[in-house]
């Protein structure tokens, strides 16, 4: 049997919490995560990018009315899923198609 894949908020989790964040921290994150996700019908951070992010964050602003706080919570929460596990992601498959291109 194939192990099972993890899904994206468990990685989130699994990140958030190598690096010592508060427990707190993690549920906000992991909430704004699932808003945006819920947000732009279920398609995969990985294929979004900045107008997406921009969407979102616009859409707290104008239709949810937040306060500037509360969009920069959403915006942090964001900018670590990009930043710890997208582009992570990314970066590794960049890698494995150069290395199996050249030989080192």
């Amino acid at each position: 049997k194939m192990a099972k894949q993890k899904k994206l908020l468990d990685i989130v989790s699994d990140k958030i919490r190598i690096k010592h964040y508060s427990r707190k921290t993690e549920q906000s994150y992991i909430g704004w995560i699932k808003k945006y996700f819920l947000f732009h019908h279920k398609k995969h951070p990985e294929d979004m990018g900045k107008d997406e992010i921009e969407a979102f964050l616009t859409h707290l602003a104008i239709d949810k009315q937040v306060s500037p706080t509360t969009q920069n919570q959403a915006f942090n929460a964001l900018l670590f899923l990009y930043r710890h596990i997208i582009y992570t992601f990314i970066f590794m498959e960049i890698i494995y198609i150069t290395n199996s291109y050249y030989t080192f």
